[in-house]
C-alpha cells in the first residue's frame, strides 16, 4: 500500500499540549495535519489558530465536533443548531476539510430511537445552507452502538450514508476505527460510501481487550484487536487516501506521556501496523 499521510487530531496529546505547542510538537515530528478541538481553538483563540495554520501551511482534516442536535424541546434544537452554525465559522476560519459531527443521543427520558435520528437529519439540514455557503463539508462520524442512548444515535456507516443520501453530496462520513470495527457489514458500507463519493475523513487507533473505560482508554495502533491494514484496504479501495489521522483518548497511559514521545511511537506504529 502507499505511504499515506499522518493527522494529529489533538485529543491524543490534550493533557500536556495546548493547540500551539502541538503544531510545535507536529512540526517537530514532520507532521503537517492536525484536527482540533473546538475548545482548544476557543483557548487559543480563533484568530491565533487561524494565523498558526496559516504560517505553517497545515491540512486541518477536520474540526471536532459539531452535533448534538436532539433536545426535548424546539428551542432547545435551535439552540443545538445555532451552536453548529458556529461550529462552521470556526472550520471555515481554519480552512478545514470538514466539521465532524458526534450528532448526539436520546434526549431527556425519551426511549424513542427513531425520533432521536430524525432530529438529528433535521438539525443537519438545517445547517446545510450555511455550511455550503462557508465551503465546509460535513462529516458525520457514527459511534460504537454503547453510545447511542447518550451520545450517538447513528452507529453504523449505513445509518449515516442513509441521511447522506437525504441531504446531498456535501454531507459524508468520518470512518472512525475505534466505533466501526465490529460492524459485519463494514466492508459493504465503505464500498456504498466509496461509490457515493462520501468518505471525508479516517480516524485510527485500537481497540484493547480487556477494555477499562469505553471512553477515555483507546489503545495505539498495534496494541489492540482491529485489523488496521484490512480497514486501510476497504478505504483506499473506496477512493479516499487522505492522512490517517490519529484520535486516542487514554486517560491512564498515552494522556500521561511527554508528547514528542507519543508522536515517535504514532509515527512509528503508521509504519509498521497500519
Amino acid at each position: 500500500m502507499t505511504q499515506r499521510a499522518i493527522s494529529l487530531n489533538l485529543a491524543t496529546t490534550r493533557q500536556v499540549w495546548g493547540f500551539a505547542e502541538a503544531v510545535d510538537g507536529c512540526l517537530r515530528a514532520g507532521i503537517t495535519a492536525i484536527s482540533p478541538w473546538r475548545d482548544q481553538i476557543a483557548a487559543i483563540g480563533l484568530d491565533e489558530a487561524a494565523r498558526i495554520v496559516k504560517a505553517n501551511d497545515l491540512q486541518v482534516t477536520g474540526v471536532c465536533r459539531g452535533g448534538m442536535f436532539p433536545a426535548e424541546t424546539a428551542a432547545g434544537r435551535q439552540a443545538n443548531i445555532d451552536d453548529n452554525l458556529r461550529a462552521i465559522d470556526e472550520a471555515a476560519a481554519l480552512n478545514a476539510d470538514c466539521l465532524v459531527l458526534v450528532v448526539g443521543g436520546l434526549p431527556g427520558s425519551s426511549k424513542d430511537l427513531p425520533g432521536a435520528r430524525q432530529m438529528v437529519t433535521d438539525g443537519i439540514a438545517a445547517m446545510l445552507p450555511h455550511a455550503r455557503a462557508s465551503g465546509i463539508k460535513i462529516a458525520i462520524e457514527p459511534l460504537h452502538p454503547m453510545y447511542a442512548a447518550d451520545r450517538a444515535c447513528v452507529n453504523t456507516i449505513d445509518q449515516a450514508l442513509d441521511i447522506c443520501e437525504t441531504l446531498g453530496e456535501t454531507v459524508g462520513v468520518a470512518v472512525d476505527v475505534y466505533h466501526v470495527w465490529w460492524d459485519p457489514r463494514l466492508a459493504q458500507a465503505i464500498a456504498r460510501a466509496g461509490r457515493m463519493k462520501r468518505i471525508f475523513a479516517h480516524h485510527i487507533c485500537d481497540w484493547l481487550v480487556p477494555t477499562k473505560d469505553m471512553l477515555l482508554d483507546r489503545g495505539m495502533m498495534g496494541d489492540g484487536v482491529i485489523d488496521l491494514p484490512a480497514i486501510r484496504k476497504m478505504i483506499e479501495n473506496a477512493g479516499f487516501y487522505g492522512p490517517q489521522e490519529v484520535e486516542i483518548f487514554s486517560q491512564d497511559n498515552w494522556w500521561k506521556r511527554d508528547g514528542d514521545e507519543v508522536l515517535s511511537v504514532i509515527k512509528e506504529r503508521v509504519a509498521s501496523v497500519c
